[in-house]
């Protein structure tokens, strides 16, 4: 078989596992013919083509490496390019379609987060057999209980947690931390309860400033003058609306309401807070040991599935066994917290506020 192999949307720990596993088994164990398509679908619109083909050497020593040796673009639909890209035309899609024809491809393993797979599911309708591997630091993957780089984003933020826990004692100061997520609070709420936070808010559960000040006095009777509280950037107080900051490219993202929580605590409650944005260091650097075996383990299914001729899937991890989903039960929507999730009920349980 000749696969080709991408990876798409923002990057994030772990990728370069994916890739050193389907290569290393589909081409040096097997024998097959691996493509690497540089840029996401983009590689594939650029003439000539941004392709290499993948063996052995290429993957040596990329199982510890953060990014993806492919390079990767969350800016790049076919479909609907920006009409400043092309003044021409807004939908390059046939230009990838017969880029994959002329390739040669039998498929593309497009590794991927809720973006990136549901312009794959839209290539699968134009014919091209389409394989898909999750990816996102949220975590936030329909059907898929772990992603990977996910659990490399929950040691980072833990880390910087409990950093801040020493110099908020230190002070007598309230540290607000916000962490990436965008509408789920799956890292939020693991790397809060890693790390001991004493308040966590979240996308799921809008807060109120009366809940959390509460807690903040009850530490205080206990001698303990110092709060640390995770911000979700998705979360948002109750009656009011997520936060946004507007980019000089006119696009809003979201983000700052990690400042919005320290001021208002702050009023409040009369102590000094401070508030950190963790950003962009909760996708880069080396991927945890965790996010390497699941990487490894995603791209061997995947090329068991390509083998197998089981396209129009994604492969991924549900009740601890990797398990093959259609497109259309990913596609369509993201995987918040649901009300009973066990770490939600087990950070309740340990008295940490959750804003309710």
């Amino acid at each position: 078989m000749k696969i080709g192999l991408s990876t798409g949307g923002g990057d994030c720990p772990g990728l370069n596992s994916v890739i050193r596993a389907i290569v290393r088994y589909a081409s040096a164990t097997l024998g097959h013919e691996v493509i690497g398509i540089e840029d996401s679908f983009n590689g594939l619109l650029e003439r000539p083509y941004k392709t290499r083909p993948l063996g052995l050497t290429d993957v040596s020593g990329i199982l510890n490496r953060g990014g993806t040796i492919l390079g990767t673009s969350n800016s790049g639909n076919p479909f609907k390019l920006k009409p400043g890209q092309d003044p021409k035309s807004c939908d390059k899609s046939q230009m990838v379609v017969d880029a994959y024809k002329d390739l040669g491809l039998d498929c593309i393993i497009v590794i991927g987060g809720d973006g990136t797979q549901r312009i794959a599911s839209q290539f699968i309708k134009l014919g091209l057999n389409i394989i898909g591997i999750p990816k996102t630091i949220d975590n936030d993957l329909l059907q898929a209980d772990f992603t990977t780089g996910f659990e490399t984003a929950v040691e980072v933020a833990s880390e910087a947690i409990i950093r801040l826990q020493s110099t908020a004692e230190s002070h007598a100061r309230i540290m607000v931390l916000e962490v990436m997520g965008r509408y789920a609070g799956h890292i939020a709420l693991h790397s809060g309860i890693a790390s001991g936070a004493h308040v966590i808010l979240l996308p799921e559960i809008p807060f109120s400033y009366e809940s959390i000040v509460k807690k903040v006095e009850e530490r205080r009777q206990l001698c303990h003058n110092y709060s640390v509280v995770v911000v979700a950037e998705g979360a948002f107080e109750k009656g009011g609306e997520q936060v946004f900051q507007m980019r000089p490219s006119g696009k809003k993202n979201l983000g700052g309401i990690g400042q919005v929580v320290a001021d208002k605590l702050s009023e409040l409650t009369g102590s000094d807070s401070r508030i950190t944005v963790l950003g962009h260091i909760q996708r880069g650097g080396e991927p945890c040991p965790r996010d390497r075996i699941l990487g490894t383990l995603y791209g061997v299914k995947a090329v068991d599935m390509a083998l197998k001729g089981e396209f129009s899937q994604v492969v991924v991890m549900h009740g601890h066994k990797l398990k093959a989903v259609s497109y259309q039960s990913i596609a369509n929507g993201y995987r918040e917290l649901e009300a009973n999730d066990m770490y939600l009920d087990a950070a309740e349980a340990i008295g940490v506020c959750m804003g309710r």
